[in-house]
């Protein structure tokens, strides 16, 4: 017998926390299923610096933990499951958490949150935290007056290396092939700007450290095989996030690189009573504080949908 759920959040991080602490006190008595990495990305992030009412700043597992508890405080049922088949064609939304729990949800709310791609390097374990990010704009101010590096060719790897540029006293470009992907007004900036030095046709070997994080890196230049060492402490890997959309495929639109797509100005989906809220539709800013944003509107959305609908 499937479970019958008005509201489900499936996903966690800051805009699963917050739809679930709104949809909770709006009384949809909301079931959240955590998702594989309950806490989403920021639950690998040592430091958050940049979360309003965190004065003294705050690490990313204590900040998640913060939210899920205020979250429970208003009686959400957070759960630990992973949703891996969706049925969005009839209303109740069919939902089934690890092959074999089966939902029924009057409304569904998606926060599965995107996943940062890694070169593979046994570095970006070792020192994620540590010296190696994803996001030049949560972590850059911890690297001022330092030496970073940024590998990537497209616009997001050009705008990262102009926001260190302005923060750091070097910055190191590395860029696999002779060109960029980026667009051309990005490329004449990263160009043009003195703090950045573009290593073409380089690939990362090795991420070097010690115990305190990152040190240096050691590239490879694809076209003689000359070996180099640069001595850093911050390297940002910029090859693009990839949305966690795969199991709403045929179901939900998606755009070119498979972020969910919203209505403008709000979370609502082409399926009426399913919403998405977070990085799993934001190709864009990708930070916290919006996905935050974000949870808050797909749960008034998922209030006001229900009313109308005669279900809340």
């Amino acid at each position: 017998m499937a479970e019958k759920i008005k509201c489900l959040i499936i996903g966690s991080g800051p805009a699963g926390y917050t739809a679930a602490i709104y949809a909770s006190r709006a009384g949809l008595q909301p079931i959240m299923y955590q998702g594989g990495q309950p806490g989403g990305q920021l639950t690998t992030t040592t430091e958050v610096d940049n979360f309003p009412g965190y004065p003294k700043g705050v690490d990313g597992p204590t900040m998640m933990q913060d939210l899920e508890n205020q979250a429970k405080r208003f009686g959400t049922d957070v759960r630990f499951g992973l949703a891996t088949k969706v049925d969005f064609s009839s209303q109740p939304k069919k939902v089934w958490i690890d092959d074999q729990i089966e939902l029924e949800a009057d409304a569904v709310i998606i926060a599965t949150g995107a996943s940062a791609k890694w070169l593979g390097l046994e570095g970006e374990t070792t020192f994620n935290g540590l010296g190696v990010s994803a996001c030049a704009v949560c972590d850059g101010f911890f690297y001022r007056n330092q030496v970073v590096a940024v590998v990537g060719a497209g616009d997001t790897a050009a705008e990262e290396a102009s926001y260190l540029a302005n923060l750091c006293t070097e910055v190191h470009l590395i860029v696999r092939r002779n060109e960029m992907r980026a667009s051309l007004i990005m490329q004449e900036r990263v160009k043009n700007n003195p703090k950045i030095h573009i290593h073409w046709n380089s690939e990362t070997e090795e991420i070097l450290g010690d115990a305190n994080g990152v040190t240096g890196i050691r590239i490879k230049n694809r076209e003689n095989g000359a070996m180099e060492e640069i001595a850093l402490t911050g390297f940002f890997v910029a090859i693009g996030h990839q949305p966690n959309t795969s199991i709403f495929k045929d179901q939900l639109d998606m755009d070119a690189q498979e972020y969910l797509i919203t209505e403008k100005g709000s979370s609502r989906t082409n399926i009426p009573g399913v919403f998405a809220c977070g990085d799993v539709q934001d190709s864009i800013y990708r930070q916290a504080v919006t996905a935050a944003g974000s949870g808050c509107m797909a749960a008034l959305d998922a209030e006001r949908w229900l009313a109308a609908n005669h279900l809340h």
